[in-house]
């Protein structure tokens, strides 16, 4: 079902952007937050306690969407309100608890159901699949992503452009992975490895969520399955260090606090993708990839970070295919279902060929 109107909720650098891209888009936006941002948008907004349920059952009755920018703790209210409401719901969580929770409530929605719609899990879903389709037999998909600060300081050679609610859910939660054929969860930050993007040496170590439902899909039909944040090299030590000798995992919002006001947001990011799939092909072993750098791109007439427009296209991109009929309007939308050229040929998804630096 074709549908036009479609709430935002929480307007930070991410919910603005995909905000201004879906009123460019066509769509009638109001965005939502707590504190209004400052600075004109060219699109309606509301200032709403959102963790009011009447207010937000109010606001989501006089749309046919919504899209959750939100903490993820936030988003299972808001996916059950929308179920309520009978409307789209779209996130770009990474939590798993969130996620399953929203798998359960889509057996009964009247719309579709789709969590996890940013960069990873998300886009890096549609990459790797896209990259596994191409094999006969597919043995392995390997997924790294990772959003950094381009002039690195310090040992932890980091900024925290994301959610530090979201970073340190993912560094402390445990990963699924298939491993032989077999499905497991396996500790974060583990499983080092060295990957080059474009001649920068990077380590790359096993997080949480970014695999969306891939383990689900791919389960019996592929060997290894695995997903890994990636990060300039010495990031990992210390980040074992300083929760599990320090013991900040067991203060997981104080520990977030002290990441940020050491390392806080920088404009000059990017963001570094590395799929890669092997398999079989013709009877012959082959291996693909998809290496690309992302860098701050201008959009709507502003200059936008690398994580801020990636995650945003990615969930906005989708959002237009399922506007389009180019996706199911009901049920549960798996991220690894999207075809990449469908996806890429969206007004938004394009960005993802005009905004990247290749590496091959």
């Amino acid at each position: 079902m074709s549908f036009e109107k479609i709430a935002v909720l929480g307007l930070g650098k991410v919910g603005r952007l995909a905000a201004t891209l879906l009123h460019e888009g066509g769509f009638e936006v109001i965005g939502v937050d707590a504190q209004l941002p400052l600075g004109e948008l060219p699109f309606k907004c509301r200032r709403a306690d959102i963790s009011d349920h009447q207010v937000i059952g109010e606001l989501l009755s006089n749309v046919e969407a919504v899209l959750s920018c939100l903490p993820y703790h936030l988003n299972i209210e808001l996916a059950r309100a929308a179920h309520l409401a009978g409307i789209h719901y779209f996130d770009l969580t990474e939590d798993v608890p969130t996620t399953n929770f929203i798998i359960e409530l889509s057996k009964t929605a009247r719309g579709l159901m789709a969590p996890q719609c940013g960069l990873a899990p998300g886009f890096v879903g549609i990459v790797g699949a896209s990259l596994a389709d191409g094999f006969d037999r597919c043995r392995s998909i390997r997924m790294r992503v990772g959003a950094l600060p381009q002039h690195p300081t310090g040992l932890l050679g980091y900024a925290f452009n994301w959610s530090p609610e979201g970073v340190v859910n993912e560094y402390l939660n445990d990963c699924e992975v298939i491993e032989g054929g077999v499905r497991k969860l396996v500790s974060p930050m583990e499983w080092h490895e060295t990957v080059y993007v474009g001649g920068v040496k990077l380590e790359a170590f096993t997080t949480s969520g970014g695999l969306g439902t891939m383990c689900d899909t791919m389960l019996g039909k592929i060997d290894n399955l695995d997903y890994k944040t990636m990060r300039y090299p010495g990031h990992m030590e210390l980040m074992n260090f300083f929760f599990h000798e320090l013991l900040m995992r067991d203060k997981r919002k104080l520990a977030g606090e002290i990441l940020t006001n050491a390392k806080p947001p920088v404009e000059d990011d990017v963001v570094y993708v590395h799929v890669a799939a092997e398999g079989t092909e013709n009877g012959s072993l082959r291996r693909k990839e998809f290496v690309r750098a992302y860098y701050p791109i201008e959009i709507a007439g502003a200059r936008r970070t690398a994580i801020a427009w990636t995650t945003s296209a990615s969930v906005v991109a989708v959002i237009e295919m399922v506007r389009d009929g180019l996706l199911p309007a009901t049920g549960f939308l798996h991220q690894e279902h999207i075809p990449l050229d469908m996806f890429l040929k969206t007004p938004t998804g394009s960005l993802f060929k005009a905004g990247a630096t290749s590496h091959r």
